[in-house]
């Protein structure tokens, strides 16, 4: 018996290994004989590098970049270990680790300021590591630069009207008159660049960066309808550079149109981070023969639908016709609807009605507890046939 376990962090708890690991415990004190597979995913956000490098025994390289506030941070990146099954080495970048809203206090958020160099500083690292692929997760970012900041990190000359090169921040793209991108390292040119996209606002207006996202990074009314200028009119630079225009993209206003500038200047692909993810783990191949898979996330709720982790996992599983079974951390009143998406069955670790902190610190024992029941279960099921 083959059973495939791949699931996503609890976030706040437990990494997506750690996940595997409770689940297999509980798994094997029912099927001790079972081959377990362990697979740790994720959906380009939170955790995706350290999923990553589980998945594949690969590393965690630190580094200190420039932090969206301007001031020095430690920040990480991974690089894909042997299992990996490309061909080349392969870097995961969460932009959040280093232009991350996590990392600038409640009176620095302020997008007109904030940078996303850091980010720019930790691909510059891994290209002088003879990367030459590089997988970007999008969420979480403090910034709404349009990507400058990583830009002028790789070498790139955003300069404005004086020749002086731009300031740091969302507000200064207003003053953006030149791009002079003759000193980009030729590393860059080398390397394969694939960005993990899970919104679809374009870069401008009513449904854009500035104005979905601005409001929960610091920004007033007003300061929106500024860099909401300030990101259109960097864009025009950015066309009348010879780089196509792809400010009304869906995807390149995520992560403060970070889409937008991963495109002009790094000549990425933006594409669902779950798919990124699953292909590059070689998901498929790893189920394929398995009796059961189980997935599973914090939370399952509805959204978990659309381009969540256990979706993604499910529907891999449907197409090889492999029973799969979610297990989170609590299960909302109106994620029956998964039960019609592919899904056999869904479990909650949360044995009661519990404060969060209790919920978070117990999260190991209770998940143990219940993958011990779903597994008798699963047992008693598979007896019956």
């Amino acid at each position: 018996m083959k059973i495939v376990i791949a699931p996503d962090s609890f976030k706040e708890s437990l990494t997506a290994m750690e996940v595997a690991n409770e689940i297999e415990r509980g798994f094997r004190t029912v099927l001790p004989n079972a081959e377990y597979v362990k697979m740790p995913v994720a959906d380009g956000g939170e955790g995706t590098v350290q999923s990553m490098v589980d998945a594949t025994n690969g590393s965690l390289i630190w580094t200190t970049v420039t932090g969206p506030a301007g001031d020095k941070v430690n920040a990480f990146y991974g690089i894909l270990g042997d299992s990996y099954h490309g061909c080349e080495k392969t870097a995961v970048i969460e932009m959040a680790a280093a232009s991350g809203l996590h990392l600038v206090t409640g009176e620095q958020r302020n997008p007109l300021f904030t940078t996303s160099y850091g980010t720019g500083e930790l691909i510059v690292d891994a290209l002088n590591r003879g990367i030459k692929h590089i997988i970007i997760g999008l969420g979480g970012s403090a910034t709404n630069d349009g990507g400058a900041g990583m830009a002028q990190a790789l070498g790139a000359h955003l300069l404005d009207i004086n020749k002086k090169p731009l300031a740091p921040g969302g507000a200064a793209l207003a003053t953006l008159q030149q791009i002079d991108l003759t000193d980009l390292p030729p590393l860059l040119a080398q390397c394969r660049f694939e960005v993990a996209c899970d919104v679809n606002n374009p870069l401008c207006g009513d449904y854009g960066a500035s104005a979905i996202f601005g409001p929960q990074k610091g920004a007033t009314s007003e300061m929106v309808k500024q860099l909401d200028t300030a990101l259109n009119h960097y864009a025009d630079v950015i066309a009348k550079a010879g780089i196509k225009d792809n400010r009304n993209l869906s995807g390149v206003g995520a992560a403060g149109g970070m889409g937008l500038g991963a495109m002009a200047f790094l000549g990425a692909e933006l594409k669902p981070g779950i798919d990124i993810v699953m292909h590059t783990v070689d998901l498929t191949s790893h189920i394929q023969g398995a009796n059961l898979v189980i997935t599973g996330e914090g939370r399952l709720d509805s959204q978990t639908l659309h381009g969540k982790t256990p979706m993604g996992v499910a529907s891999v599983a449907n197409s090889l016709n492999v029973p799969v079974i979610a297990i989170a951390g609590c299960v909302s009143d109106d994620a029956n609807i998964l039960l019609a998406h592919g899904f056999s069955a869904l479990f909650s670790i949360t044995p009661r009605a519990l404060a969060l902190a209790e919920v978070l610190a117990n999260a190991k024992s209770n998940l143990y507890a219940c993958s011990k029941n779903v597994a008798a279960l699963y047992a008693l099921s598979a007896s019956s046939k």
